[in-house]
């Protein structure tokens, strides 16, 4: 199980970024979420099998239709982080 923390940084909010992610994460069976940042970039945190998670983070710095991606920061955690994700989600979206 790996789990990582993601920072997306360039055009990705306002562009269907976050609904991007969701739906490739879930497409690899992915647990975790995505939201915007309060600084305009969008971050996720995700938990999978290896191969999985290296297809998600070739997806994010791909982008969606619209979106510009500058950079990925990406930080590994613990895997007991992943304890509490479910089902991938969106936070902040109605």
């Amino acid at each position: 199980m790996t789990v990582r923390h993601y920072q997306v940084e360039g055009r990705v909010q306002g562009v269907g970024f976050r609904w991007f992610v969701h739906r490739e994460a879930a497409e690899l069976g992915l647990r975790g979420w995505v939201r915007n940042t309060h600084a305009g970039h969008v971050e996720a945190v995700a938990a999978g099998p290896q191969e999985q998670m290296e297809e998600l983070e070739a997806a994010l710095r791909k982008g969606s239709r619209g979106s510009r991606v500058d950079r990925v920061r990406i930080h590994n955690l613990e895997e007991s982080e992943a304890e509490g994700l479910k089902e991938f989600i969106i936070e902040g979206a109605f």
